[in-house]
């Protein structure tokens, strides 16, 4: 059920610790800016294929099945196309694209988890999903330092064009996003709505109106236990867009002493956080096992909170670095963070929401991941800029303070699931 997501992380993976080196290699500057292009289609996406997919039912191709296909073919196309941009506005929107279609196969899976799963087994179900997209992720991050080191593939390019290594990588990410989602489709049972005939009722009932009005304005409904995870939710990925971002230039400037894209140096230095992420992803994939048996001896909640201030401490101590493999170490506390947002959030969620708006409900709980990162992205750069002097290493500081808070947020989150225990 969840070996999809080795496939869907595997594109994220690229796309995060790649992107804005191809930013740079093609001249950007305002690298923040340009990433708004994948929060944005994930506010948009999101609630509507989740909508969507609640009310779809063939008994040949399930109600989730087929937008996982769907996006898998689109997303694969757009991370064989996303490496050969010749220009700036070509890589924007190609990560315009390529998110786009990525959201398309990744909302489902969250509803697949709450569909199939009763809720004693959800903390569970979603771990394994965190231990997936962990494993994908670790591949990805590392490939084009696997290329270049292992394969002898070039990781340096003339200026303005994108390194041999960051190519193949994509291609290998195109053709693992596909195989493994369609490994889900092909193994995966789904079952028929409860009731059919109130399904098909209610099918029948909607209108393209009534269907835009739901999708936007249902967000004022939601569950209370979804509107404290919101705050949580804020915080968590305004730090995690801010590590994204400013990771290889934070790095290669303070620990390489280099910004130039076209040096050895710089380019060691974008490989090598290309290693951190993967370390990061594999912590997360290992640590994900052990959350079930975490949060059972503690609560849903508390897990949360520990893993958020162990990410925060290891993002606030890589000022404190110069030796790059002692970067490792950092990342080894992002990545037990990592695997708690994963879960954890989307666990807690799960128990409070109906069962015939799952999809649409996980959807627009996108909006409290998408929303942080839109405004990020229209603020980061000005405060890298003006407060931080374009030094971006402080710019992870903040990331780190942010997810401190977050954790200490989970505190306010009531747990449906564990009161009914």
């Amino acid at each position: 059920m969840n070996f999809g997501f080795l496939g869907i992380q595997f594109g994220f993976a690229l796309q995060n610790a790649n992107v804005s080196r191809i930013f740079e290699t093609l001249g950007g500057t305002e690298i923040a800016l340009y990433w708004l292009a994948a929060p944005a289609t994930g506010l948009l996406v999101q609630p509507i294929i989740g909508y969507l997919s609640d009310r779809t039912w063939s008994p040949t191709f399930g109600r989730r099945k087929p937008y996982f296909m769907i996006g898998a073919i689109l997303a694969s196309i757009s991370l064989l196309i996303m490496p050969n941009s010749s220009v700036l506005w070509m890589a924007v929107g190609m990560l315009w694209i390529m998110d786009s279609s990525i959201n398309v196969s990744m909302e489902p899976f969250r509803a697949l988890v709450g569909d199939l799963l009763p809720s004693s087994q959800r903390t569970a179900g979603f771990a394994f999903q965190t231990f997936f997209i962990g494993i994908g992720a670790v591949v990805a991050s590392a490939l084009p330092w696997i290329l270049n080191n292992w394969f002898g593939v070039a990781n340096t390019a003339p200026a303005g064009e994108i390194p041999p290594s960051v190519k193949w990588a994509f291609y290998c990410g195109g053709l693992v996003f596909f195989l493994a989602v369609l490994w889900t489709v092909l193994k995966t049972k789904e079952y028929p709505p409860e009731d059919m005939a109130a399904f098909e009722a209610e099918k029948n009932q909607t209108t393209f109106l009534t269907g835009v009005k739901e999708t936007f304005f249902g967000i004022f409904q939601m569950p209370k236990t979804m509107l404290q995870l919101a705050a949580v939710q804020f915080f968590t990925w305004f730090a995690l867009y801010a590590m994204w971002i400013f990771t290889t230039p934070a790095l290669t400037s303070h620990v390489y002493g280099t910004s130039d894209t076209t040096s050895k140096l710089y380019n060691e230095g974008a490989d090598w956080v290309g290693i951190c992420f993967a370390v990061y992803n594999g912590v997360s994939a290992i640590f994900a096992l052990l959350l079930p048996k975490i949060a059972k001896a503690t609560s849903r909640r508390m897990t949360h909170l520990i893993c958020l201030v162990i990410g925060g401490l290891g993002l606030i101590s890589i000022y404190f670095i110069q030796d790059p493999k002692m970067l490792l170490v950092s990342m080894v506390g992002v990545g037990i963070a990592w695997a708690s947002i994963l879960s954890m959030p989307y666990a807690i969620l799960a128990g409070s929401l109906p069962a015939n708006k799952m999809g649409y409900y996980m959807g627009v709980f996108n909006f409290f991941i998408v929303i942080p990162q839109l405004i990020a992205g229209g603020v980061l750069d000005s405060i890298n800029k003006h407060f931080f002097n374009g030094e971006s290493i402080y710019t992870l500081v903040l990331a780190g303070c942010s997810l401190l808070l977050a954790g200490f947020l989970t505190l306010v989150v009531r747990d449906v699931d564990e009161q009914e225990a």
